[in-house]
């Protein structure tokens, strides 16, 4: 029995009167992994649940095979469930056809017996039980006992276990929304090594790269600056490797044009002043002087012509000026200046640093478990929080994008924050649209109204325009597309002023080129990354 493909076919959704997917068609052929790409607000979600059924377009088909499986944020299973439960219905096809193996017996019941024979195969049924040991140990769940009552379970245990339930129950098609949130970076390994071994099709939204490059084989970009849906066929890597390409050649074609397009104005005033019959007439040149001086003139006509259609034609279909790079281009100090120093600090029950020294032009990468107090660490060096054995050199600019974003005067538009922030000679030299941060329709509207992504990228903004000598960076990639955290990571290349960053994102911690630091809290254990509650965030 061959596998179904997943097959949606100009869909169409909106919400409040915008409309966030505008005919979106996608084939997930079987053995295809189609990683889903955006900002936030693009539709990423929105499409996984039309193509799960739970919920329905207002324009478009879905062809869907019949065992589709969906990882859902709300939980299928009641409080009373056990594990056991879970596990049981995630194996229940593997042992209904098995059952079905031993019942079909004689040549009557052949034919079906082959089929059940096939699905056997496919579903991987007579190691299912072992199977299904393996994955909930892979995913931090091995110690759970399986009479456990799921109300007793944590938030991140909970999704944990759903995901497991999918992996082992091996559907023709998966849908599944940033599956290795809450997960550590050995149970995200884990995952990526059972969804490359699923026989079906998968599509995933996921802003986690490292997860994306290692088991993608297709990706859709959903970004509405695009013109469209774009699906690239590849990896990550080569994703990347070509949208660096398209800003090159983007660059490149934007900067030959605004050369001739001088070039061209240039002519045009030069033209102007060279006209022929300007010249003194010679006596003995009277009747010549005529002739000659309307032929030059005519000339010069043509060309004027045709220089101004060319000018006229470049300035209506000029090539738009690429968004400015992230830069955090900080201010000019000695290098290798103190900016601060910590000793013997010690915050209760959070963070004991012995010592630590921050110099201009330091980047540093900050890690340690969920609870060893990193982003406790930041907020020292911000000066946010008052502590013994601080030590600050006298003028230092500092800057804090915290994992929490939040603005004092929310009724604000992104445009009146950026200006009442950094005053209008500073916005004058670096527009808010300059930067490609935010999409303009959205710099209308209240600071309150807009996503905790929209609102970080505002916070990011006045960063990058007003870049501090001391840049502290919590989580910086959280709710960002992976395109925006590829530029940031550019970003926080070698340059004057400090960086200092704390940072669960393994594409960009397998990628730091700076020093590491790593701290712990002696006084406290550290939590399981997965046991939190998915709706809080840990530090």
């Amino acid at each position: 029995m061959a596998e179904a493909a997943l097959v949606a076919h100009e869909l169409v959704r909106g919400f409040g009167g915008r409309r966030v997917l505008d005919g979106v068609s996608l084939t997930a052929a079987p053995g295809r992994r189609i990683g889903l790409i955006g900002e936030n607000g693009a539709g990423k979600s929105t499409l996984l649940r039309l193509l799960a059924g739970v919920d329905q377009p207002d324009g478009g088909t879905v062809a869907r095979p019949p065992d589709l499986g969906f990882l859902r944020q709300e939980a299928e299973f009641p409080d009373s469930a056990s594990v056991a439960d879970v596990v049981d219905d995630a194996l229940a096809e593997s042992r209904a056809v098995l059952a079905d193996l031993e019942r079909l017996t004689g040549e009557a019941h052949l034919a079906e017996y082959a089929e059940r024979l096939e699905r056997a195969d496919r579903l991987e049924a007579w190691d299912a039980d072992r199977r299904a040991g393996i994955v909930l140990g892979g995913l931090g769940l091995g110690d759970v006992a399986r009479d456990r009552p799921l109300g007793t379970l944590s938030g991140g245990q909970r999704r944990r276990l759903a995901l497991a339930a999918l992996v082992v129950r091996r559907p023709s098609a998966l849908l599944l929304d940033e599956p290795t949130n809450h997960l550590d970076d050995d149970a995200a390994a884990f995952l990526e090594e059972q969804l490359r071994a699923l026989p079906g099709a998968l599509v995933v939204a996921s802003h986690d790269r490292a997860f994306l490059d290692a088991v993608c084989t297709d990706l859709l970009d959903l970004d509405p600056a695009v013109d469209g849906p774009v699906r690239f066929g590849g990896t990550y890597s080569e994703y990347l490797a070509q949208k660096r390409a398209d800003r090159a050649r983007w660059e490149r074609r934007y900067a030959e044009e605004q050369e001739e397009l001088a070039g061209l104005r240039s002519s045009l005033g030069l033209i102007a002043g060279r006209v022929a019959p300007n010249r003194a007439m010679r006596d003995s040149d009277k009747m010549g002087y005529g002739v000659r001086a309307n032929r030059v003139q005519s000339q010069i006509s043509r060309r004027v012509r045709n220089a101004s259609r060319r000018l006229e034609d470049l300035e209506r279909h000029a090539v738009p000026a690429p968004p400015r790079p992230l830069s955090f281009a900080a201010p000019l100090t000695s290098a290798g200046a103190e900016l601060v120093s910590l000793r013997r600090v010690h915050v209760p029950g959070r963070v004991a640093v012995d010592a630590l020294d921050v110099r201009d032009g330091d980047r540093l990468l900050v890690t340690g478990p969920n609870g060893a107090g990193k982003s406790t660490l930041l907020l020292v060096l911000a000066g946010r929080l008052d502590v013994p054995g601080v030590r600050r050199a006298a003028g230092v600019s500092v800057g804090l994008l915290g994992q929490d974003t939040s603005f004092a005067h929310p009724r604000l538009t992104p445009r009146a924050t950026y200006g009442r922030a950094l005053g209008a000679e500073r916005v004058a030299e670096v527009p808010l649209e300059s930067l490609g941060l935010l999409h303009r329709w959205d710099l209308g509207k209240p600071v309150g109204a807009l996503s905790v992504g929209q609102q970080r990228r505002l916070a990011l903004a006045l960063l990058v325009a007003a870049p501090p000598q001391l840049l502290l960076l919590d989580e910086p990639t959280n709710h960002l597309s992976p395109a925006l955290c590829d530029e940031l990571e550019d970003a926080l290349g070698p340059g004057p002023g400090a960086i200092v960053l704390a940072s669960h994102d393994r594409w960009l911690r397998a990628r730091w080129k700076g020093a590491g630091i790593s701290v712990s809290n002696p006084g406290t254990r550290p939590r399981h990354p997965c046991d939190g509650d998915p709706r809080t965030t840990e530090d």
